[in-house]
């Protein structure tokens, strides 16, 4: 038994010569690919949430450009009303620095079925998820929405 297992474990030989093939050491080998291809990927994936970060900013503007507008287009509204409720949405889901547009500037002067507007500006950089924007640093992200004033004639 024990000639066997000697002879299990041996190392082949190759060719003529007899002499023992010498395999390189593949020690640390995972571990240089890994700090090869690490950089990429977390490269990759802070990439995809600050993407994932912007579009979810830019329903959250449509959203409260929307309700903006839906107050807006009621007959006794005045803008302060409806930069207090795009603010108070904004405030809620935790987009801070917006700047909120409503035009007509005078929502009383406005007849039926007159076009009222409602844009939201912000800058990406102040509500990004991570401490320093590469990416997506200096965008400004807006959204606006029109309705038709609601008024009795």
């Amino acid at each position: 038994m024990r000639r066997f297992l000697r002879r299990a474990h041996r190392v082949k030989t190759t060719g003529d010569d007899q002499h023992p093939r010498v395999r390189p050491s593949r020690r640390g080998v995972a571990a240089v690919e890994f700090a090869i291809i690490s950089p990429v990927l977390v490269l990759l994936i802070l990439g995809m949430i600050e993407f994932g970060r912007m579009m979810m900013m830019q329903q959250i503007l449509t959203n409260a450009s929307r309700e903006g507008a839906r107050r807006a287009i009621v007959e006794t509204t005045t803008n302060g009303e409806v930069v207090s409720v795009v603010n108070d949405y904004l405030a809620s889901t935790g987009i801070a620095g917006a700047t909120v547009t409503v035009s007509p500037t005078d929502l009383g002067a406005i007849a039926l079925g007159d076009p009222v507007t409602v844009r939201v500006t912000t800058p990406y950089s102040a509500n990004s998820w991570l401490p320093s924007p590469w990416f997506l640093g200096g965008t400004t992200v807006q959204a606006e929405s029109v309705m038709r004033a609601e008024r009795l004639q």
